[in-house]
C-alpha cells in the first residue's frame, strides 16, 4: 500500500522540465517572505496610527497597484521576454520593501504602497509566462499546479513566521520581505541564466492564436467569469474566519488550523489529482465542476449544524473545488495564446483576481450589512453556480482540437 502510494507520488512530479521546478523554487522563497501584505492594516492602524478609513485607502492603492502592474508587466514581458521582468520585479521590489518600512506619513505610505504594488505584482504574468515557455503540452497543467503547491507552502510559511516577527517588532517584516524578494532574484539569476531565445513558425495543437488578449472575445468572457468566482472565493479568507469567530464562537487557534488546512490538502492532494484528470477533457468541464463544488461549500454554513465537523468538510469542499478548477483556469489561457501574446493573456488573468481581491471585502460587508451573513453565503453560492454554467456554455463555443499555425520560441 506505502509502496502504491509512494509510486503515484512519483508519477504525479515525473516529466516536468527542470526549469519548472526551479520557477517553483523560486516562487516558494519569493512567497514565503511575503508578511507585509498581511499584516499592513494592523500595522497601518496600530504602529503608525492611522484611521480604520485610511488604512483601507493603503489597501486600495496596493490593489490598484497590482492591476496595474499586472497590465504593464504583460505589455513588455511580450516585448522584451520574461526573464528580466522577473528579475527585474523581485530586485525593485525588495529595494522598495526596505523603503517602505521608514515612510511614516499617509501620503508617503500611500505613494509608497502603489509604487511597490506596481512593481512587486509586476512578476506575477511574467512568471505564468515562463511556466508556460518551460512546460510541455502534457506537462502544462501539473506545472501549474506545482507553482501553486510552492505558493501555498510559502505563504503558509510565511504568515507564520510574520506572526512571529510582528509580535517582537513590525519593522522586521519589511526587511524579511525585502530580503527574500531579492533573494528570490539572485537564485533566480543563479539557476537559471539568462536564456537566448529566438522565434520560429510551428505547427501547434491545442492553441487558439490571437492578435491580443484584449480582443479575444471569448477569452474576455473567461475573465469575466473568472473574477466572479474569485470574488467568491476570496470570501473564505476575508470573511469565513470572521463568520466563524462571531456566529459559530470558534476560537482564533481552530481558525487558523482551518485557514491551514486548505492549504495541506493542496500539497497533499493537488498534483496527484491532476496528473490523472490532466488532458482527459476540456478544461472548462473541470473548471465548471470545480466551481459548483466550491459554492456548496458556502451554501453548506446554512443548512447545517454550527459544528467543528461542518467547519472541516466546507474547508474541504472548497480546497477541492479550488484544486479542480484554478490549475485548469491556468491551462486554458495558455491554450488560447501563442508565445506573441502570452504576456497580454497571462496578465488578464492576473488583472482579474486582483480585482476580486479589491472587489470581495467591499461587496462581502456590504451584503453583511445589509442581509447579514446568512444571506451572504446564498449570494455566494447562486454566483458561484452562475460562473460555473457560464464556464460550461462557454466549453460548446471553444475548439480545443483546432489546429492552427503560430509563432512559438525555442531555446538556443
Amino acid at each position: 500500500m506505502l509502496t502504491s502510494i509512494i509510486q503515484l507520488y512519483q508519477k504525479a512530479y515525473s516529466g516536468l522540465s527542470k526549469n519548472s521546478w526551479y520557477l517553483s523554487i523560486v516562487m516558494f522563497i519569493n512567497r514565503s517572505g511575503t508578511m507585509v501584505v498581511p499584516f499592513m492594516s494592523i500595522y497601518t492602524v496600530q504602529q503608525l496610527h492611522f484611521t480604520i478609513v485610511q488604512s483601507g485607502w493603503v489597501m486600495a492603492f496596493f490593489g490598484i497597484g497590482a492591476i496595474s502592474g499586472a497590465f504593464i508587466s504583460g505589455k513588455l514581458t511580450d516585448k522584451i521576454g520574461f526573464y528580466d521582468i522577473q528579475v527585474g520585479a523581485l530586485l525593485i521590489g525588495g529595494i522598495l520593501f526596505l523603503v517602505l518600512g521608514y515612510q511614516h506619513t499617509f501620503l508617503s505610505v500611500s505613494i509608497g504602497t502603489l509604487i511597490l504594488s506596481i512593481c512587486n505584482e509586476s512578476f506575477r504574468p511574467a512568471n505564468s509566462t515562463a511556466i508556460a515557455h518551460y512546460s510541455t503540452e502534457e506537462t502544462k497543467t501539473r506545472s501549474y499546479s506545482l507553482n501553486r503547491l510552492a505558493t501555498n507552502l510559502g505563504w503558509a510559511f510565511g504568515g507564520g513566521l510574520g506572526g512571529l516577527l510582528a509580535s517582537f517588532n513590525y519593522h522586521l517584516l519589511f526587511w524579511v520581505d525585502g530580503c527574500t524578494n531579492i533573494l528570490a532574484a539572485l537564485l533566480l539569476l543563479k539557476l537559471m541564466p539568462r536564456a537566448k531565445i529566438k522565434k520560429t513558425v510551428k505547427a501547434a495543437t491545442n492553441i487558439i492564436a490571437s492578435a491580443s488578449a484584449y480582443r479575444d472575445g471569448l477569452y474576455l468572457i473567461f475573465i469575466l467569469l473568472s473574477t466572479l468566482f474569485a470574488t467568491c472565493f476570496f470570501q473564505f479568507f476575508i470573511m469565513q474566519p470572521v463568520f466563524y469567530k462571531i456566529q459559530w464562537h470558534f476560537n482564533e487557534r481552530f481558525i487558523g488550523f482551518l485557514l491551514a488546512l486548505n492549504g495541506i490538502i493542496i500539497v497533499l492532494v493537488e498534483m496527484i489529482l491532476i496528473h490523472k484528470l490532466e488532458g482527459k477533457r476540456n478544461p472548462l468541464t473541470y473548471i465548471g465542476t470545480g466551481i459548483i463544488v466550491a459554492g456548496s461549500s458556502f451554501v453548506l454554513l446554512n443548512l447545517l449544524p454550527h459544528t467543528a465537523w461542518v467547519a472541516l468538510l466546507v474547508v474541504a469542499l472548497i480546497t477541492l473545488g479550488e484544486i479542480l478548477s484554478m490549475p485548469f483556469m491556468n491551462a486554458f489561457w495558455i491554450n488560447r495564446a501563442s508565445s506573441n501574446n502570452r504576456g497580454e493573456y497571462a496578465a488578464l488573468y492576473s488583472m482579474s483576481w486582483s480585482a476580486a481581491q479589491i472587489i470581495a471585502p467591499a461587496v462581502g460587508s456590504q451584503i453583511i450589512a445589509h442581509g447579514g451573513f446568512n444571506l451572504l453565503w446564498w449570494v455566494l453560492g447562486s454566483v458561484c453556480l452562475f460562473s460555473s454554467t457560464g464556464f460550461l456554455i462557454l466549453k460548446k463555443f471553444t475548439h480545443p482540437n483546432k489546429q492552427v499555425v503560430i509563432a512559438t520560441e525555442d531555446i538556443v
